[in-house]
């Protein structure tokens, strides 16, 4: 029988909790990095290249996942 908890993160080789720490962390990076385009936005001196560091840098690990996994 299929466990829709941790199907997925079998796929990715980690465990229920694994995964959860992962998401979330990805999930605060993201609020921050948000909050740095924001900033950007109205003080476009600031957080230049930044971001996009950040954001290449993060494709970069969820590549590799994605490779993982399939």
């Amino acid at each position: 029988m299929k466990n829709i908890f941790t199907e997925h993160p079998k796929q990715v080789s980690e465990t229920y909790l694994q995964h959860m720490q992962k998401a979330l962390s990805f999930s605060l990076k993201l609020s921050w990095m948000s909050l740095q385009a924001l900033i950007h936005a109205f003080l476009p001196f600031l957080c230049v290249t930044s971001l996009s560091d950040k954001i290449e840098g993060m494709n970069e690990v969820l590549q590799k996942r994605k490779n993982k996994a399939l």
